[in-house]
């Protein structure tokens, strides 16, 4: 029982870490221009609004109050920010801005779970992966007010990360 919950806790860590990494680069990545970002220069505009844009009906925007309403009980809360885990292999960071209103959600996924999003679902076209199998992807939508990326690692037991942002 010690060495699961021993995996279990170094599981979350990783998950954790590796969260703080993508929200950094969103951060300094979604700090640019109003135009979408896919990897290339020259980028191509984007539409009005993504195809997802949102984690069990929270969206950017979306109070506090609503937030957990629709999520539960969050493992650990604050007044800027929630952390939920609903397994072991799928958790939720959730930021909120000061007016107590939805600024950034992030949704990991770790290893092979059912109901993982493509990123075909999530931005509406195919997303070609590299070499490695692993994906990443930011597209900004600024008439809807947020960016949105996704983020899958190589290798078995990928982890994938969709990150929803308020944009200015």
């Amino acid at each position: 029982m010690f060495q699961r919950a021993t995996a279990i806790n170094l599981r979350l860590l990783v998950l954790l870490v590796f969260t703080a990494v993508f929200l950094f680069a969103g951060l300094i990545l979604g700090s640019g221009s109003n135009v979408g970002f896919t990897g290339s220069a020259m980028a191509a505009p984007t539409p009005e609004k993504a195809s997802y844009a949102g984690y069990k009906g929270v969206m950017v925007g979306l109070s506090v109050d609503e937030a957990r309403k629709k999520l539960g009980n969050p493992k650990d809360k604050s007044d800027t920010q929630d952390f939920f885990v609903f397994s072991d292999n799928e958790s939720a960071q959730v930021y909120y801005d000061a007016t107590k209103n939805v600024s950034l959600l992030s949704v990991s996924f770790v290893g092979k779970v059912d109901g993982i999003p493509s990123p075909k679902e999530v931005f509406g076209e195919d997303v070609v992966p590299k070499g490695d199998g692993s994906v990443f992807k930011t597209v900004r939508y600024p008439k809807a007010g947020y960016s949105i990326s996704y983020n899958r690692t190589a290798g078995d037991d990928p982890i994938v990360t969709i990150t929803i942002q308020k944009v200015q």
